[in-house]
């Protein structure tokens, strides 16, 4: 069908269900933006058109649930605004547990909901079936409820978002296909359809199941999968109109009203995806065939829970693919592979719950260039090249998709794709008894089992197998020495003429000082909120040496590259399989380094936060005495194929010292007690470094501009309404684990960041956040009694100001 279509928008967006007409709302709405909005066939005609319509809020991230909550009063005005029937209707949200381990589980969400300032409360059987009297309470063990939960219909909802989006002044033209998006250097400038050509300054792409191949046209990598996604309709059953939602995970089944019915559907233990070379485009309002004895299994456990379903008609069996990701969760953002390319898809079945928030979320990013909060977990730079791989992602996908309604264990590790990346030390260290966990592709040893123990996690919520075995290589860190495989650190050289000038830009802290020093530094986003956390090591005039973790590799080496200016001669590139990376770690690490090389390790010589070449085992390697578990240390940068050669003379030296291999449920320990920060979780954008007690690494008292700098002075003088402490609890026994509640005399004062165990002061340790409006200082800190909120029970707490180990940082400087 040929139509008029215009030439020029501010902002192209493919893909007209819910996701696309959320953002163009928002776009149009919020940021005055021109949009024309492309959808192949109609609106709602591929994903959106079929999807069961639960919407839940509450995420294990605070961000994420905060763009659900959202969603929810989006919804509850948007048909007042338009006119347009939304099918939305706030009946609450329950859900069930069958065993203990599930209900302390369900407290811990509880708590984490209370938290995020959502209302929750917890359920004894006989309340959950008076809320829900169609079920069969009789295997329950307890249950919880969130009444500002609801559902959808997501037909109506979209429509009613795209009326709004044309009140705004966007163009929606249906039954259009985009064929190709053009580029110049490095940036999209117009959008090519089968019916002519759109200039546009930026584009979005929420395209659901097509996205990933939109995103090839132009080298873009969009990791999706499509996955049979299957519910069951009822004929009228007598079902009241307001029964909240259910979801039943140790059952595996969700169910809603719908009708005078039910809808019930739910999470396979052995998904099947679609198995398609690539989605057909005339997949319009299309339906895979109804497989029932893939459903069988699910209908058997929906007939326990509700045995009346036994005698409901059966209205129909939908099977409609959606697009699933290799994590669970949604892909938002700028793609690091060209400027101005945003993509908002790959909601994981909860897609009509986020399109409120992420639209939002996604228009201001769009506009500002920068997310407008926390979405780390969603942000689509957390993935990497090993993620064009459609095998591994497919493998990935189908176990995380399994894993939706089972127990999220604390410290859980994904099991297929594995092992992918390894270090050249991957044979050396099974060999030692690594229990290896996983990170961006690489395989890692996260602890290391003695002679005669399964080098195995056995998850719980109580203190897990290992925590004996990591208590020891904590112990031998702070006592002696250990040595760590850390070659999967990220690792970049940004070089060239400009490159000083480059980074005294985009660095927080002052890292052009002098060849052979080290700094560490934030990042920051033009709000002053830390974007990135890394180290800075200077090798000459013109070249530096750029360090980072494991699993903010593309997402740092992209905020750099996207913050050099244009007119400077400064290259960046990413160098992190050049080399293998040793971190030899304690007291005893100075006599052990000194004995495998004829360089001058004394402190006079190598003092902390500088760089050297030293030799050792008859190679050059690049040596950085920083730590980050607060003792005295280097990281070893070592070409790769003489990483088992550095490995070796270190183990065989090191014996006298009672060296150790030591994995990284050590290094998080040590890092809790010494009260170092971990950006995605203790600092996020969403922080200040005032906030988060690292002002002493913003250089304000120079006058060197960098990104941010407005936003950190003007944070740097005025009164702090949050600041990051340490807690400690009066019972050892508690594990916390993050996202705990903070009561400060009794009142809600924020939430747990971190959490973890610190064996040298023999105590659970957490960091989070205590807020208050009218401003936090020191006596607003120390003058007050604290609990933390566990699983549903208060627990005494003390807050710490300073770090609990060497707070003076003396055993690092020795």
């Amino acid at each position: 069908m040929n139509q008029t279509i215009p030439t020029h928008a501010q902002v192209v967006v493919i893909g007209g269900g819910i996701i696309g007409c959320s953002t163009a709302y928002h776009l149009a709405k919020e940021h005055n933006v021109d949009v024309v909005l492309l959808e192949r066939g109609k609106l709602t005609c591929g994903t959106t058109f079929h999807a069961a319509g639960l919407v839940g809020q509450l995420r294990s991230n605070a961000s994420i649930t905060r763009l659900l909550k959202y969603s929810v009063e989006l919804y509850e005005t948007i048909e007042q605004e338009t006119g347009l029937a939304s099918g939305w209707k706030q009946n609450g949200g329950l859900r069930l547990a069958n065993n203990q381990e599930r209900w302390t589980e369900i407290k811990r969400q509880t708590t984490t909901a209370r938290s995020f300032g959502l209302e929750m409360h917890l359920l004894s059987p006989k309340e959950a079936k008076d809320l829900w009297p169609l079920m069969d309470e009789s295997d329950l063990v307890g249950a919880a409820y969130l009444p500002s939960d609801g559902q959808a219909n997501p037909s109506d909802l979209t429509q009613s978002l795209a009326k709004g989006a044309r009140m705004h002044g966007v163009n929606i033209i249906e039954d259009i296909l985009v064929e190709k998006v053009d580029t110049e250097n490095n940036r999209v400038v117009s959008v090519d359809t089968d019916q002519g050509s759109i200039q546009c300054e930026k584009l979005v792409v929420c395209a659901g199941q097509w996205s990933k191949e939109i995103g090839r046209i132009s080298g873009v990598n969009i990791p999706l999968q499509s996955m049979q996604h299957q519910y069951m309709v009822t004929e009228p059953m007598g079902v009241p109109a307001n029964l909240p939602t259910l979801r039943d995970p140790d059952r595996l089944t969700y169910f809603k009203e719908e009708v005078g019915g039910l809808v019930m559907g739910g999470y396979e233990p052995n998904p099947k995806p679609w198995d398609v070379a690539s989605i057909p485009q005339d997949f319009k309002f299309s339906l895979l065939d109804s497989d029932w004895d893939h459903f069988e299994q699910l209908m058997e456990q929906a007939l326990i829970r509700v045995p009346g379903l036994e005698q409901a008609g059966v209205k129909s069996l939908i099977n409609g693919p959606e697009s699933f990701t290799i994590d669970g969760n949604f892909i938002l953002g700028e793609a690091p592979e060209i400027t101005n390319y945003f993509v908002g898809t790959g909601f994981n079945a909860y897609g009509i719950a986020a399109a409120g928030g992420a639209g939002k979320a996604l228009a201001a990013w769009v506009v500002t260039g920068e997310q407008p909060m926390d979405l780390w977990v969603v942000d689509i730079r957390r993935f990497s090249q090993m993620h064009r791989d459609d095998a591994w992602v497919k493998a990935r996908t189908v176990e995380a998709c399994a894993k939706h309604y089972t127990m999220a264990w604390p410290h859980e590790e994904y099991r297929s794709g594995r092992p992918l990346l390894t270090s050249p030390l991957y044979k050396c260290l099974q060999s030692y008894g690594a229990c290896f966990g996983s990170k961006l592709g690489w395989e890692r040893p996260n602890w290391f089992a003695p002679e005669g123990v399964n080098p195995e996690d056995e998850y719980s919520f109580g203190r897990q197998n290992w925590f004996k075995y990591v208590g020891d290589e904590h112990s031998l860190v702070r006592n002696a020495v250990g040595l760590f495989d850390v070659s999967s650190f990220a690792k970049f050289e940004l070089s060239g003429k400009d490159a000083a000038a480059a980074l005294d830009w985009i660095c927080a802290n002052h890292v052009t000082r002098e060849p052979g020093r080290v700094t560490y530094t934030q990042l920051l986003n033009s709000r002053g909120g830390i974007e990135c956390d890394l180290t800075v090591a200077q090798l000459d005039e013109e070249v530096f040496y750029i360090v980072t973790g494991t699993g903010f590799r593309v997402h740092d080496f992209a905020w750099i590259q996207s913050h050099i200016p244009e007119d400077y001669q400064a290259e960046l590139t990413d160098i992190t399989e050049q080399y293998g990376t040793l971190s030899l770690m304690g007291p005893k690490a100075r006599d052990v380094l000194q004995a495998v090389t004829d360089n001058d390790c004394s402190n006079a010589a190598f003092p902390f936060a500088h760089a050297r070449m030293i030799n050792i085992a008859g190679h050059s390697i690049r040596a950085l005495r920083m730590t980050y578990v607060g003792e005295l240390g280097w990281e070893l940068h070592i070409p790769l194929a003489a990483t088992g050669d550095v490995f070796d003379v270190l183990m065989e030296v090191g014996k006298p010292f009672g060296i150790r291999p030591v994995g990284y449920r050590a290094i998080e320990s040590l890092r809790l007690e010494k009260g170092y920060r971990a950006w995605g979780s203790d600092i996020t954008p969403n922080d200040s470094p005032f906030e988060a007690g690292l002002g002493w690494a913003v250089k304000l008292k120079s006058d060197i501009d960098f990104v941010g700098r407005e936003a950190a002075m003007a944070a740097s003088k005025a009164i702090r309404k949050k600041q990051l402490v340490c807690f400690t609890v009066d019972d050892p026994k508690i594990s916390l684990l993050g996202r705990e509640t903070i009561l400060r005399n009794g009142q809600i004062a924020g939430y747990l960041s971190s959490g973890g165990y610190g064996y040298s002061i023999e105590n659970s340790i957490g960091y989070g956040y205590v807020r208050n409006d009218a401003g936090v200082d020191n006596d607003h800190l120390n003058n007050a009694d604290y609990q933390l909120v566990v699983a549903e029970e208060k627990v005494s707490a003390t807050v710490h100001l300073q770090p609990l180990y060497d707070p003076q940082g003396q055993r690092v400087r020795m």
